[in-house]
């Protein structure tokens, strides 16, 4: 495989999921790992990505004051119109982070009344901008790379409470799989947010569906809404049609 070859191939991998591990990508490439060291150091020059150890970062991911790299930006802000309806004044909601929730974040009527809990310090501040949303950002460990706090006391404090609807983005959704991510201590936390809510959304542009990563978060089954980007009665939802799950 070319060195532009490579370098197009692991630019998607961070655009749908946000980051890579350099271990992943050496056995996707079948290439040794100093060459993908090498290719992520390019990348990183020419201002790419962020480099971190272990492997990369989308730049988008790293703040929300500066959403000009947001990937599939119009595709997430249709995603995050079509999932506002779910959110009812008096509600408690909990959410993950990622660029998809934060575009919601910044699309919420400014007239709602709610309590937010987020693990995203990034969701959090915009959030902070409606003065009728109580936030509560729930603090523990900081992943350098999912870019949300995590850990035991994280986890014990969302146990605590039991929100209504839990919002959350995805690294990929499979029909068989259902929703899987790389991350060990990340998907503790999922879980956990999956167990803690009373109705589970999962905002997931169309490009992240059919994909079945390491770690298995949860069955399609255990969620109610998939928000996608898609008219709900496209034929590329049709395998995600299960009982008790409503595609928006």
């Amino acid at each position: 495989m070319l060195k532009k070859e490579r370098h197009d191939f692991v630019m998607r991998q961070i655009n749908l999921h946000n980051r890579v591990l350099t271990s992943d990508l050496v056995q996707l490439l079948n290439v040794s790992e100093d060459t993908i060291r090498r290719d992520l150091q390019e990348l990183a020059e020419d201002k790419q990505l962020y480099k971190v150890h272990g492997g990369a970062l989308s730049r988008s991911y790293q703040s929300s004051f500066d959403d000009s790299t947001v990937y599939a930006k119009d595709a997430k802000i249709e995603i995050a119109k079509k999932a506002i309806p779910l959110i009812k004044d008096g509600m408690v909601i909990l959410t993950g982070g990622g660029t998809t929730i934060i575009e919601l974040a910044k699309q919420l009527p400014e007239t709602l009344h709610a309590t937010f809990f987020t693990v995203s310090p990034f969701v959090a501040i915009e959030l902070a901008k409606y003065s009728k949303i109580e936030v509560i950002l729930i603090g523990g460990l900081f992943s350098k790379n999912s870019q949300v706090t995590y850990g035991g006391h994280v986890i014990t404090q969302i146990s605590e409470i039991t929100p209504d609807l839990c919002l959350l983005g995805t690294s990929a959704l499979h029909p068989t799989d259902g929703l899987t991510d790389t991350d060990w201590e990340i998907n503790q936390l999922k879980k956990t947010m999956f167990s803690a809510s009373r109705r589970t959304a999962v905002l997931c542009i169309s490009e992240k569906l059919g994909i079945s990563l390491r770690l298995k978060v949860a069955a399609l089954q255990n969620i109610q809404y998939l928000v996608t980007e898609l008219p709900a009665n496209d034929a590329v939802l049709d395998p995600y049609r299960v009982k008790d799950i409503q595609i928006l």
